[in-house]
């Protein structure tokens, strides 16, 4: 897990340098550890657990949006599916922008979009300062 999270901070670093961006942007996957961003920065969560959409199962982002905005939400396979491997799973990252300052909360739920019940949740603590 620690290389998944490396590797994807890495992609995120590269991109960011070849598209012109300024910003630092950090990979996040402990919901134990509270994100301190300041206003108009942006920041990435990872969520560690491998995603299965061929399932029917994937992440959803539950967030104020008067203080968080959803940047972006992209998904990267997992070395097994990159090999073909069917139904293998990978990870989704979601890209948020702090838009003013206040503390929040960001609920992640794995769940089947037609279903009710999650097989799991993660509760980040954003502090905007």
């Amino acid at each position: 897990m620690k290389k998944l999270l490396i590797l994807v901070t890495v992609v995120v670093a590269v991109t960011c340098l070849a598209t012109g961006c300024t910003t630092e942007v950090k990979a996040y996957s402990d919901p134990e550890e509270t994100i301190g961003i300041s206003p108009d920065k942006e920041f990435i969560i990872l969520i560690a657990l491998e995603s299965n959409p061929t399932t029917g199962y994937s992440w959803e982002a539950n967030y104020d949006e008067t203080m968080l905005e959803l940047v972006e939400e992209t998904y990267e396979l997992g070395e097994y599916a990159k090999l073909g491997v069917v139904g293998a799973g990978g990870t989704e990252l979601f890209h948020f922008k702090a838009l003013e300052s206040g503390e929040s909360e960001i609920t992640m739920v794995y769940k089947r979009s037609w279903e009710e019940l999650a097989l799991e949740q993660k509760v980040f603590t954003i502090e905007v300062k």
